[in-house]
């Protein structure tokens, strides 16, 4: 019986080649974007993807403080996080959050949207983000992506 044999490919970090990837957040919605940016860390749109391996590229984000958000959720959503300590719910709208530390609505969306585990903790951290248009990755020649075009 002549059958063709095909061999899974596990990736492993031995043969997982990651990408450096840079994107400009300008104008872009909140959700839309961190939801392409977590499937690009997870490493998805590789051919080779491996559920529990860090198979994905790292991740510039640009101009984080200029995301979109659509309609009243500016004011009307509400961030919950708890203190661990009686009466120690802390509650914060996208403004507030963005006021204080304009980066962090983007970084806290997007880890919304990665694995709840220890690999999510680990792909989290290429995830780099920043205010301004210029980044200190220069060395490991990033492409750009434009969201917006794909």
């Amino acid at each position: 019986m002549n059958t063709q044999s095909y061999k899974t490919v596990f990736a492993n970090p031995q043969t997982v080649t990651k990408g450096w990837v840079v994107i400009d957040a300008t104008d872009l919605v909140l959700g839309r974007l961190a939801s392409r940016v977590a499937r690009i860390l997870r490493g998805k749109d590789k051919p080779y993807f491996t559920p529990n391996q860090d198979c994905g590229d790292n991740v510039i984000i640009l101009n984080a403080d200029k995301v979109k958000l659509t309609g009243r959720k500016l004011t009307d959503k509400v961030y919950v996080r708890y203190t661990g300590y009686p009466g120690g719910q802390r509650f914060a709208t996208p403004k507030d959050i963005l006021a204080k530390r304009p980066t962090e609505l983007v970084r806290m969306a997007v880890k919304g949207m990665l694995p709840k585990n220890r690999l999510g903790n680990k792909l989290i951290n290429n995830l780099y983000l920043y205010q301004g248009n210029e980044h200190p990755h220069q060395a490991q020649n990033p492409k750009i992506i434009k969201l917006n075009e794909i």
